[in-house]
């Protein structure tokens, strides 16, 4: 490469983000579109996020990824939101304008979806679902997943509160109900979609195995490269007909990204793959 090829800068910034698979998908993204970028990890520290990025687009970085615990200052730091954004309340993509202004995006939920649809080719429309957890990462994918016209959505959370407060916000997306695990009783679901962070410390929400039937498929948003997920496993040993950990979410979201940023698709599924998904 001549010293006069322009290669754009990104990064992924988090804290911790070393373990972050985002430069390996993002650098496989690249070779296979022959994009001219790189991409790395940056650490921010934990009270000083504005600053680390103003200093990226002073360097001349055209976007970042933003992962935990950064989400929701990322949210509050753009100028311009999209839809998307907006509904989550949270923002894991920015891109870095000639003026200086920053735009907003949240691809979570558009990749969750792309991987259970596309890859996996699990229906979504005229399905009884069941959310696990009522945080920041159900919020992200919740739009993405009412646009695809489920029967039903139940979300179910320790702090009923939380739940409630989802179901009044996303209300008039569609048909949804919120519950504690407790209360759930012995209705089977057609997909449990674990938005969680027991995953962290390798548990499971308490929730009761009766809500699973023979045909249930379970989806964990969480992934893990080198073993199942403590939720897929629970899943499988619980009778589910199929579980998944969230790989390939992880890769679509990225796709996403990717796409707002160089205007070409890549191909996901070779990444999946090589990220140890059969």
């Amino acid at each position: 490469m001549s010293s006069t090829d322009h290669v754009d800068r990104y990064a992924v910034v988090g804290n911790p983000v070393a373990h972050s698979l985002s430069p390996q998908i993002h650098t496989s993204f690249a070779q296979q579109t022959g994009q001219a970028l790189s991409y790395q990890a940056i650490e921010l520290p934990l009270t000083s996020f504005e600053t680390g990025i103003r200093d990226l687009q002073q360097q001349g970085f055209s976007g970042v990824n933003v992962t935990v615990p950064f989400k929701r200052e990322a949210w509050e730091l753009c100028n311009h939101k999209s839809r998307a954004a907006q509904d989550a309340g949270a923002v894991n993509t920015l891109t870095f304008q000639p003026d200086d202004d920053i735009d907003g995006n949240n691809t979570d939920g558009v990749g969750l979806v792309r991987d259970l649809v596309d890859n996996l080719e699990i229906a979504i429309d005229n399905r009884s679902i069941l959310v696990l957890g009522a945080g920041g990462a159900v919020r992200g994918v919740l739009g993405p997943i009412l646009a695809q016209s489920p029967a039903s959505l139940t979300i179910a959370n320790r702090t009923l509160e939380k739940a409630t407060e989802l179901v009044r916000d996303f209300g008039a997306q569609g048909n949804l109900e919120a519950v504690a695990y407790d209360a759930l009783g012995a209705e089977k679901f057609d997909l449990i979609i674990n938005g969680t962070a027991a995953g962290l410390s390798n548990e499971v929400p308490p929730l009761p195995d009766t809500v699973i039937g023979a045909n249930s498929i379970c989806y964990d948003m969480m992934y893990s490269v080198s073993t199942a997920t403590a939720f897929v496993d629970w899943a499988y040993s619980h009778g589910a007909a199929k579980a998944f950990d969230g790989i390939g979410m992880l890769v679509e979201q990225a796709a996403e990204a990717f796409v707002l940023w160089r205007t070409v698709r890549p191909d996901t599924a070779e990444v999946i793959r090589s990220l140890g998904r059969l």
